[in-house]
This record gives C-alpha cells, sequence and structure tokens, in this order.
C-alpha cells in the first residue's frame, strides 16, 4: 500500500545523479581535473580563455556554497519574502468591454482580414 521511504529516496537520487550528466556546471568542475590535452570540444571552451572558465566555475562554486550554508541557517527564511517584495512602478490596466466581444466577434465576421485575402485561393 505504502512505498518504503529508502525506495524513495534511492529514486530521486537516482534521477538527480542521471540528470547531472548534461548539466555544463558539471562538465567545467570536470575540466578542472582534466589535462588541456584531454579536454573534450566544447563550443565554450572555442571562444573562452580556459583561465576565464575556470574562474567562472570557481566564482559559481563559491556562489552555490554560499547559498547551500545561508540555506541551513535562520536566515532562509527571509528569501521568500524578499521575493515577493512589491513593484514600485505602476502597471496600466487593460479593460476590455465584453459587449464588444459579443457583438462583433472575431470568427463571424463577413470579410476575411487583409491578409488572409492574399494567401488563400476561395
Amino acid at each position: 500500500q505504502y512505498i518504503p521511504m529508502p525506495v524513495l529516496y534511492g529514486v530521486f537520487l537516482y534521477m538527480g545523479v542521471a540528470s547531472l550528466r548534461g548539466v555544463q556546471f558539471m562538465d567545467r568542475l570536470k575540466l578542472l581535473l582534466m589535462p588541456p590535452k584531454h579536454q573534450p570540444d566544447f563550443i565554450y571552451l572555442r571562444h573562452v580563455p580556459l583561465r576565464r572558465v575556470h574562474l567562472f566555475t570557481f566564482i559559481q562554486a563559491i556562489c552555490l556554497a554560499m547559498l547551500w550554508i545561508l540555506k541551513s541557517t535562520v536566515a532562509a527564511i527571509i528569501f521568500p519574502v524578499m521575493s515577493d517584495y512589491p513593484y514600485s512602478e505602476k502597471v496600466p490596466a487593460i479593460n476590455i468591454s465584453m459587449d464588444l466581444m459579443e457583438q462583433e466577434p472575431f470568427l463571424s465576421r463577413e470579410k476575411p482580414p487583409m491578409f488572409l485575402e492574399r494567401h488563400t485561393s476561395c
């Protein structure tokens, strides 16, 4: 009737590890340990120097570690609150009268639109 928790954890672990294969961050982490002559031909390595790629990977790993540490503290409760901060700019509202839509629906016009007249043979 119920699925055991170790089975669920195993399925989620497998799905997580299997999804890491196509992630560029993981590819760049592998590049840190790989000698330059054995590196695969990634498109970003053609356009960006290897030192810049390693620098970006290092910065991204530091940010990931900071988020992980922050998530385990009491301050983690602040982040959902910060994302709901109201915007200061006023967005204009668009009011469309439904009476106009009922009087002249788009699909029951007698004459087709101009762009359809040129391309239809009927």
